[in-house]
């Protein structure tokens, strides 16, 4: 199973994690549950994963409960116990029990991502650059001269535009 913290002000087991940005810096504390109501520190949402897995209004199939992290050993019951992962095969594993409450919590199960502003211009220059060149072949081969040439003079304006964008950045 995963490393196990231990609180920050004990050597209990860490079940509760905090994490707070004070002047742009992070701070993480690890608690214990004690230390963590004795010290007033609730979840601000009011509920945890661990909650959600546990509110969850799935029938649990005997495959369900049957299913183990073939790399950290970690359990079904564990897992909905803490709303924790032990490693980063329990992801795939558990994906039937997540899937579900991911769906409820996010607009989708899988992470898009995010392009940077720059690549996603590269990227479409690149697509339109490949569709004028391949409308050029297109119209020379239809023997369109006057299309040709309107298509000719967009790639010839497109890779100056990019010569230029790059001479800029770099």
């Amino acid at each position: 199973m995963g490393e196990n913290l231990k609180c920050s002000n004990c050597e209990n087991p860490a079940t509760v994690h905090l994490t707070q940005i004070i002047n742009n810096k992070i701070i993480k504390v690890d608690l214990c549950e004690a230390c963590a109501q004795a010290k007033g520190v609730m979840n601000p949402e009011g509920f945890s994963l661990a909650d959600l897995l546990g509110q969850t209004q799935l029938v649990e199939r005997s495959e369900d409960q049957a299913l183990q992290c073939p790399a950290c050993g970690l359990k079904t019951a564990d897992f909905r116990r803490s709303g924790r992962m032990g490693c980063s095969v329990c992801f795939s594993v558990f994906a039937p029990l997540l899937r579900p409450v991911l769906v409820d919590m996010h607009v989708g199960c899988s992470h898009k991502g995010k392009t940077p502003e720059l690549v996603l211009n590269r990227q479409s220059a690149v697509a339109r650059l490949e569709r004028l060149e391949q409308a050029l072949e297109q119209a020379i081969s239809d023997e369109a001269y006057e299309d040709a040439a309107k298509y000719r003079d967009q790639i010839k304006t497109l890779k100056s535009n990019a010569a230029t964008l790059e001479y800029s950045q770099s």
